[in-house]
């Protein structure tokens, strides 16, 4: 029965009701007294929809964001009036940002006491007026579903964060006893869904079909937005002989071993992918505005071709010839059809050539024993033991690079993180919705030191409800990432980046989860197989050499050069790093 049929409802269960015809199936959020009415209306729809409770509401919108990429469908979070919305923005810019649809739902004051410096008297809506597509004060108990249903609409067409916030007083407002305007018809809101298969005219077809067959040497940029087109992908990257080079967010969508794809890009990628990127002659470009435009060919090298949904995205990175506008499937399809298939075969194969050969630098790097163990070693293991279908969730840091590089993504797994907002502290949110959408599928959420203390307490969520998370933090007692990005970039000493210690197994068993820690390489092994095989949530601690830097995947003179102006200014702990720029596999990356 349509929920509207039902006699008697308030606003809140209005809201809630709409929520649910709009596929929402779970609700991440804190409880609290502004959202009470709320609270209530979940409550008594708990067969439907269910309510998972975090330690801090911004997990919650981390986890909302999560749930729609992992899951394709809209993500949900709710907070209270005040402070408990404020803490949602980081999570929605990540929805933003990523293009991930979110509804997130926060309270409001008495709607008469509304800009009145009452309690908690924060303007949500105007706050949110950058994070959002959409975004609504509730005014009554008969307004609910107008607003609510177009914000849930907005959302999903927009792939973008939709906001609605509603007082304390119309959550418990009865909607037989509100008045509705004479213009505002009972129940004229449609729950109806409608998806656009977009695809571009067939002249910007045929442009860029005539643009790739006449390139000699074509490399494909490919990102998340092509994660619904594997097939079509690696169908066009066969006939053109053209190798895939993945942006972070699209790590899942070739295996890493796969013989048309050399890994990712960028200072977090691999030397096979930069080698592509300087000698190709054309790029397509599939679903990807990867930020960092100087690991793109230069202008004038290679003409460009580009896929995206999203028109005011063409051109945004590099000064593409033709734009197509359009679903990827659809459009890889279509240019297909359009080109004959490339018998020539010598780029890819160098390609293929030079993957191989970084392949072998980074596994030889990682094999030495003892202690301090080198940073890559529990990522290579770990992706040597990952299950055929398992869930990973990255952080930001310093520990992306190394999951990014050393660990395989595989085909039928799921790969993702904070991309574009590169937000540190969000691979176990990201985790604990995997799991929790994904309830028979391993899940592993990979985090550096340093993000995993942002949002710890969410231990406690993944103690709650028994979720068998593993999580594997990599402790160097450092802001990896950013230490070396003031010696590289800047040529900087070395400030502020280290960190307190954290005994991170012991923290693991306070929250009631298994805790393990490996500190020499050859144990690596042995600790992941017997964490992996626990049927609970485990916690590894991975204790590696903090002195081994991250270096691109090719020698750029100006970071080498800044490298070593940084340690002669006075950096701490110059001869470990001295030591740990000798060895693999950081000797041959500083090679010119």
């Amino acid at each position: 029965m349509d929920a509207r049929a039902k006699d008697g409802r308030n606003g809140a269960e209005v809201l809630v009701d709409t929520l649910i015809e709009w596929g929402v199936d779970t609700v991440f959020g804190m409880p609290g007294d502004g959202i009470n009415g709320v609270m209530e209306a979940m409550r008594s729809r708990r067969e439907r929809l269910r309510f998972v409770q975090v330690r801090h509401e911004e997990s919650a919108a981390f986890m909302a964001c999560a749930h729609a990429k992992w899951t394709g469908r809209l993500g949900c979070c709710l907070a209270t009036t005040g402070p408990g919305g404020i803490h949602l923005l980081n999570g929605l810019y990540d929805a933003k940002l990523d293009r991930a649809p979110v509804i997130a739902v926060t309270g409001m004051p008495y709607h008469d006491l509304v800009d009145t410096f009452t309690q908690q008297d924060v303007d949500l809506v105007k706050l949110f007026a950058d994070v959002a597509e959409y975004g609504a004060r509730i005014m009554s108990a008969v307004h609910v579903e107008n607003v609510t249903a177009l914000a849930c609409r907005t959302a999903l067409a927009r792939r973008g964060v939709a906001h609605v916030a509603i007082p304390v007083d119309v959550q418990e407002e009865p909607t037989s006893s509100a008045r509705a305007s004479s213009r505002n018809v009972a129940h004229h809101a449609s729950f109806a869904r409608a998806a656009a298969n977009l695809r571009p005219p067939e002249a910007d077809l045929e442009q860029a079909a005539g643009i790739l067959a006449s390139a000699q040497r074509i490399a494909i940029l490919a990102g998340q937005g092509a994660l619904g087109a594997r097939e079509e992908l690696l169908a066009l990257a066969e006939h053109l002989g053209a190798p895939i080079v993945k942006a972070l967010l699209g790590k899942a969508l070739v295996p890493d071993e796969h013989p048309l794809t050399t890994g990712g890009i960028g200072l977090l990628g691999t030397r096979a992918s930069q080698d592509v990127m300087e000698q190709c002659d054309a790029l397509l470009i599939i679903g990807s505005t990867f930020p960092y435009i100087e690991y793109y060919p230069p202008p004038g090298q290679a003409i460009g071709v580009q896929v995206d949904r999203d028109a005011s995205r063409i051109g945004l990175r590099f000064p593409v010839e033709a734009g197509l506008v359009g679903d990827a499937r659809a459009t890889l399809a279509a240019l297909r059809e359009r080109i004959p298939r490339k018998e020539e075969r010598s780029f890819l194969e160098a390609a293929q050539r030079w993957s191989a050969d970084w392949r072998r630098l980074l596994h030889e790097s990682v094999q030495r024993p003892g202690a301090p163990m080198k940073p890559g070693r529990i990522a290579h293991e770990l992706g040597a033991r990952l299950a055929p279908d398992a869930i990973v969730a990255w952080d930001s840091g310093h520990n992306t690079g190394l999951l990014a590089r050393y660990c395989d993504a595989r085909e039928g797994q799921m790969w993702a993180g904070s991309g574009l907002l590169a937000s540190m502290g969000c691979a176990l949110p990201y985790a604990i919705a995997a799991q929790l959408a994904f309830p028979q599928r391993q899940v592993v959420a990979f985090a550096g030191d340093g993000g995993l203390t942002m949002l710890m307490g969410e231990l406690a969520t993944v103690a709650r409800y028994r979720l068998p998370v593993k999580i594997v933090v990599v402790r160097n007692d450092s802001l990896g990432q950013i230490k070396w990005e003031q010696m590289m970039f800047l040529g900087h000493p070395e400030y502020e980046c280290d960190l307190q210690p954290v005994d991170f197994v012991k923290a693991a068993e306070a929250f009631g989860i298994r805790g393990l820690r490996v500190e020499r390489g050859e144990d690596c092994a042995a600790v992941l197989d017997a964490a992996l095989a626990e049927a609970g949530p485990v916690l590894i601690e991975a204790v590696v050499d903090p002195s081994e830097p991250l270096l691109p995947p090719k020698r750029m003179p100006r970071y080498a050069d800044n490298l070593r102006k940084a340690l002669e200014a006075g950096t701490p702990g110059r001869e470990a790093i001295e030591r740990a720029l000798g060895e693999e596999p950081a000797r041959s990356l500083l090679q010119p």
